[in-house]
């Protein structure tokens, strides 16, 4: 799908953006750095929301922190000078409960927890894009006012979207952007489409039971290991044929647990998995026919099972409009060669819930060093180019500067 081209930033204002990020970007690489070294999980981001907080009032700005952590700031023009809406740029704040094995001087401090899917990036960037929009508003150059919005709780369900979304955060906000790293994409880059960019993310659960006994005898139980197994391999398969073959959807398992003895066939087992879809659609229908399809495979072996389906996250749709305005700003700020065309993801990802308000657009920001090696996101290993901070705040502070 073709990505509308938003009104040029005016030289003047890309210039003014190019300067004041380049000051800027030592100062947030520490920030970035320091965040790295203490990282917190979800809705423990205390340390890191009063980080930010001290930076945005140094620069004389009036943070307001969220009930528990997180914050979000307003700058620039007030809704009544400039007549219409705010636009909201997104960070999310937390860390996963994943060890730091990058090897770098800045690695967590804290054992099992780091920032390996690139969140102090993400803060560090949107500190840096209001820090350098302050400077803009005080050249006249910023017409619209803008929402600074710093989420806790990216990573686990339910979501701090929710939360934040609950306590005002969208309140005068008539569209939301973000950036979130990608590997896949070198530094200096950004990639991005309209529509669907992540894809719904569900928990499936199925406890299976059944009559245990013993291996030498299975016809004397429902033998539930194999019982199971099948309806392991067959709900994908199920999916597969009454879902459109176009559609983009995806039911994998990450946990199976069923005995201990290999001479015992138990009476309870479990199966554990995530349900992806890439459209709100598909999103409903599978879920119907998981429902549908569970307790029928089940009768097939006599036993009996009970079913969560926990609901995760929508998939992220991109606006055309709030793309255009996004890929216009970067075009402006890093060059047309430099600004890509981003794949449809399979993860998931809350700012979906932003965007059942509001119109948005998520944008991937490339942060793979050239020639360096490429570690996924939630890796241990995962270590981001620094460059793509400067990089990541040119586009923000652009974007916020077309609107």
């Amino acid at each position: 799908m073709s990505i509308p081209i938003a009104d040029p930033l005016p030289p003047a204002t890309a210039e003014a953006i190019a300067r004041v990020t380049a000051r800027l970007t030592p100062r947030l690489i520490e920030i970035r750095r320091d965040l790295h070294r203490h990282p917190e999980t979800a809705r423990q981001e205390l340390r890191t929301t009063s980080v930010v907080l001290r930076h945005l009032a140094e620069a004389g700005l009036d943070p307001k922190p969220f009930a528990k952590t997180g914050l979000m700031c307003d700058l620039g023009p007030t809704v009544e000078e400039a007549g219409w809406p705010r636009l909201a740029l997104r960070a999310d704040l937390d860390a996963l409960p994943v060890p730091d094995r990058s090897g770098a001087p800045w690695r967590s401090v804290k054992e099992g927890v780091s920032h390996a899917c690139g969140h102090d990036v993400h803060t560090a960037v949107v500190l840096g894009a209001g820090l350098t929009l302050v400077d803009l508003h005080a050249r006249g150059l910023l017409r619209s006012p803008v929402r600074l919005l710093f989420q806790p709780a990216e990573e686990v369900q339910p979501s701090g979207a929710l939360e934040v979304i609950e306590q005002g955060a969208l309140d005068g906000v008539n569209r939301i952007v973000a950036l979130h790293c990608d590997p896949r994409y070198p530094v200096g880059t950004v990639a991005i489409r309209t529509g669907s960019i992540t894809s719904a993310a569900d928990v499936v659960t199925i406890y299976a039971y059944g009559d245990g006994g013993h291996t030498s005898r299975p016809h004397l139980t429902q033998d539930l290991v194999f019982a199971v197994a099948q309806l392991a391999t067959q709900l994908p398969a199920i999916l597969d044929r009454r879902l459109d073959p176009r559609s983009v959807v995806g039911l994998t398992w990450g946990a199976v647990h069923a005995g201990e003895a290999p001479n015992t066939i138990p009476s309870s087992a479990v199966l554990k998995g995530t349900l992806r879809a890439g459209d709100v659609r598909t999103w409903h229908r599978a879920a119907e026919i998981i429902a549908e399809a569970v307790p029928l495979a089940a009768q097939q072996y006599g036993i009996r099972v009970e079913l969560s389906h926990k609901r995760g996250v929508p998939p992220v749709v991109n606006d055309p409009a709030v793309t255009g305005l996004m890929s216009g700003a970067a075009r402006a700020v890093l060059g047309g060669n430099n600004v890509l065309s981003a794949e449809q993801s399979m993860g998931g990802e809350d700012f979906a819930w932003y965007l059942r308000e509001v119109p948005g657009a998520l944008m991937r920001l490339g942060v793979r060093t050239p020639g360096g090696p490429a570690f996924d996101l939630h890796q241990s290993e995962f270590e981001p180019d620094e460059g793509s901070i400067e990089v990541g705040v040119r586009v923000l502070a652009a974007t916020a500067a077309s609107a």
